[in-house]
């Protein structure tokens, strides 16, 4: 590992690691059924993958692409697609059906209903992730618990009360929220539906990063569409690592020995794949405190421990990223360049456009940009994984300039 200067608090680690592996559980024979099952799902759709040409051409690329979830479920987030697959997944063992042979609706059916009525799904989220659970559960009929961490958005907290949940908003930081709800699930005999994996819980957060490719999936196929067959790059941002481990996972199965440049992208005070890189031991480590930044979504400390090795061994770069590189992001994607189509992404989904517009435009990361070999041929995709979660926040953002750039 080699660690780049840090040039207006952005930090990066890059990586020179050639493996001879592909992460199992996200081959295309193992996911092929998840595409499958959510196209059951009443209102599924793809999402739309904008191309932002004139961004891409002021910038100096061939092309940049911004997958938008926002119209995922009505729900404003992707977190639909990792919750319905892990929950429907559960239900096909306790049922002892094949996730092949059936649809969502047969697990709203009256004669399912009454076999898992009294199931509760317990989780912690900083509000995607538990409205997504909490959206599937009451479908299906179920209960649902959600904490969220210490100073997490009341607007994110009445989403998740609306699609059904008992939620509250605890006095601790995600991790320790992560602890609470293993806890309460094992108290009540619920059932833990959490997004990231540790020692000896490993099998649901793995069925959620299967349902993730779902998304991956649908951009290369609307490549192809304007005859590209893959990107040249990456940006992928990171919490636990769960979405950023899916997709190169995914990615690593299908492009094998021509895998796209991948950057991971964080939050520099919940930068824990930064921090592992950066110990350059191969080891997962964790970032401590409150974890306080605008990317609610990626403010997690503890790293998924089977995504780590996964964005250990297949990305390029790691990069630690102050909160402005996340809200100029939001303000290039809300105010698009003469005939490109506006996305309205939050704080999360925001960050990795953020970085790119940065690299490809300040001089002072040049050094940073040639390392990624980043150039007029290069095809760009990024994963706007939320809309406005939190409209207020959001147009503090865009409307009012919250997280300025720093520079002159």
């Amino acid at each position: 590992m080699e660690k780049i200067k840090e040039v207006y608090g952005i930090k990066t680690v890059v990586s020179d690691k050639e493996v001879d592996y592909l992460p199992a559980f996200l081959s295309q024979e193992e996911i092929k059924s998840v595409r499958n099952f959510h196209a059951t799902i009443e209102g599924y759709k793809a999402t739309p993958l904008v191309s932002l040409d004139d961004l891409a051409k002021g910038l100096g690329v061939s092309r940049i692409y911004v997958k938008d979830e926002s119209y995922r479920f009505g729900l404003n987030a992707f977190k639909g697609l990792g919750a319905t697959y892990a929950i429907a997944k559960l239900l096909c063992e306790k049922l002892d059906v094949d996730i092949n042979s059936i649809s969502f609706d047969y697990l709203k059916s009256p004669e399912v209903a009454e076999r898992i009525k009294d199931m509760v799904f317990v989780t912690a989220t900083d509000g995607n992730h538990g409205r997504a659970v909490a959206w599937a559960a009451t479908q299906l009929g179920c209960k649902s618990i959600v904490y969220m961490p210490k100073g997490s958005s009341i607007r994110r907290l009445q989403h998740i009360k609306d699609a059904g949940a008992d939620v509250s908003i605890t006095d601790v930081n995600y991790d320790e929220a992560v602890r609470i709800a293993k806890r309460k699930a094992e108290e009540i005999g619920g059932y833990v539906i959490q997004d990231t994996a540790w020692e000896g819980y490993e099998k649901v957060p793995n069925w959620i990063c299967q349902g993730y490719t779902t998304m991956a999936s649908e951009a290369i196929d609307q490549m192809k569409l304007d005859g590209i067959t893959k990107p040249t790059h990456l940006f992928l941002q990171a919490g636990v690592g769960s979405f950023a481990g899916a997709v190169l996972g995914y990615y690593a199965n299908v492009f094998k020995g021509e895998l796209p440049i991948t950057t991971i992208v964080e939050p520099e005070n919940a930068a824990t794949i930064y921090k592992s890189a950066l110990t350059n031991d191969g080891e997962p480590h964790a970032v401590t405190g409150d974890l306080e930044t605008i990317m609610a979504g990626l403010a997690c400390g503890e790293p998924n421990v089977v995504t780590w090795e996964i964005l250990r061994d297949f990305a390029k770069a790691y990069v630690s990223c102050p909160d402005y590189v996340a809200a100029r992001g939001m303000r290039i994607l809300a105010n698009p360049v003469d005939n490109d189509k506006k996305v309205i992404s939050g704080e999360s989904g925001a960050v990795g456009l953020g970085l790119v517009s940065l690299l490809l435009e300040r001089e002072e990361l040049k050094e940073l940009k040639d390392q990624l070999q980043l150039d007029e041929n290069s095809v760009i995709l990024c994963f706007s994984t939320e809309g406005d979660t939190d409209p207020e926040h959001y147009n503090k953002v865009v409307y009012d300039g919250k997280n300025p750039s720093p520079f002159e």
